[in-house]
């Protein structure tokens, strides 16, 4: 009985069944919305009773599977650090030149700032012998507003692909839709490639952008434009270089990935490699390095010598049979800039060091649509999976819902 029909019943009268039967529908109505509003609470017995399958990694430790942005200021040197990634996954070489793929992959590159004699040139210098791999595949022009239309067309043919790259974002970029703010715009097309990149576990999207230009205290505000596309990225990764140095720094921050700063060094002005055998060789040499800026070589020497002696540090009276006794003065001034720290007992280390990036064993953004131990099917259609047709490169933004709801 509804509630209109027992008020009624209530005071005696009568209700038609031509209202009655109204009453119903609407009742059954409002329970079809709340069961569609509310199907896809779960609780946390549903959650603690998944299996998820591990996040997949382009480059372990440096790009995980989802949407990724590739910051740093024009002619640092980006399109050479991603195109020798992009080679490093097609012929299962060393990403970096020391961090090993496991195995060929599929990848295509939209590199749009290129030509195909500046390709064959650029893979041929970065390969030298070897043979440009098959798997490895390129696009050098896109028609205006037709960049998803591509990477859809792409993605039903090899829905296998690990790695697409937009080189650079600028060029597919549209203007905001009247009515729309830029930071809407950022947002919504960042949003739209987090989708692409959701819908097939283990693609790896990553576009390439410009900074700001402008310095920024959070390396995260050096994406230029909005905050939209930071926001709607699920890794960020910053290559920073001065100009007329072969030193470059990676700094990466992200839902799967622990931030962290790596040492890389460019080799015969075109190769970007690792400044360590692994990322925690080069996290520590990021340190270093950071340590080292502007310092004296006797600033440098003492902080060395500290870090020598380990976690347990050393005495500033070891310090001065070392260095003399103006070496008081220099561990003062290297604890007050942070560099070190002072223990119990007149001790020195230096300060601890930031987490190493490592693969993470679960996905905290997409681990839903990747549990491997239960039929449900509602996050994922069965086979390829399917994209929206309508394209998110449009000037149009996405119309919002009637009611106003976000």
């Amino acid at each position: 009985m509804t509630d209109l029909t027992a008020e009624v019943t209530a005071r005696g009268g009568f209700i038609a069944p031509e209202q009655q039967l109204a009453e119903l529908e609407a009742a059954e109505k409002r329970a079809q919305e709340v069961a569609q509003l509310l199907g896809g609470v779960r609780d946390g017995a549903w959650l603690d009773a998944q299996v998820f399958a591990p996040v997949r990694w382009a480059v372990p430790g440096l790009i995980p599977e989802g949407f990724t942005i590739l910051i740093g200021p024009p002619k640092a040197g980006k399109s050479w650090l991603i195109l020798s990634i992009l080679l490093a996954l097609s012929s299962g070489g060393r990403a970096l030149g020391k961090l090993s793929i496991d195995r060929k992959q599929r990848v295509l590159y939209l590199a749009l700032e290129d030509g195909d004699r500046r390709m064959q040139d650029r893979c041929r210098q970065l390969l030298g012998d070897d043979p440009i791999p098959g798997l490895f595949t390129y696009v050098t022009k896109v028609q205006p507003g037709k960049a998803s239309a591509v990477i859809r067309a792409y993605l039903e043919l090899h829905p296998d692909t690990a790695l697409i790259v937009i080189d650079t974002l600028g060029k597919v970029m549209p203007q905001a839709a009247p009515g729309e703010s830029s930071y809407q715009r950022d947002y919504r097309i960042g949003g739209a490639l987090k989708d692409v990149a959701d819908r097939f576990p283990g693609l790896a999207v990553v576009v390439l952008h410009h900074d700001r230009k402008a310095t920024a205290d959070d390396f995260v505000d050096s994406v230029s434009g909005t905050h939209g596309l930071a926001g709607a990225a699920d890794t960020i990764v910053v290559l920073a270089r001065k100009r007329q140095s072969t030193d470059g720094l990676l700094k990466i921050t992200g839902r799967d990935v622990a931030e962290a700063e790596y040492a890389i060094e460019m080799v015969d002005g075109r190769a970007w490699v690792l400044d360590g055998d692994d990322l925690a060789q080069a996290a520590e040499r990021a340190r270093q390095r950071e340590e080292q800026d502007g310092l004296s070589e006797t600033s440098s020497d003492v902080i060395a010598f500290v870090r020598a002696a380990g976690a347990e540090g050393v005495t500033a009276k070891v310090c001065a049979e070392k260095f003399g006794k103006d070496v008081y003065q220099y561990l003062r001034r290297q604890e007050t800039a942070g560099r070190l720290v002072k223990l119990a007992r007149g001790r020195y280390a230096v300060s601890h060091p930031t987490p190493v990036s490592e693969p993470s064993e679960v996905s905290e953004t997409q681990g839903v649509r990747k549990r491997s131990d239960t039929s449900d099917t509602s996050d994922a259609h069965p086979g390829m999976p399917e994209i929206p047709q309508d394209d998110f490169w449009s000037t149009t933004p996405t119309e919002p819902p009637a009611d106003g709801d976000w």
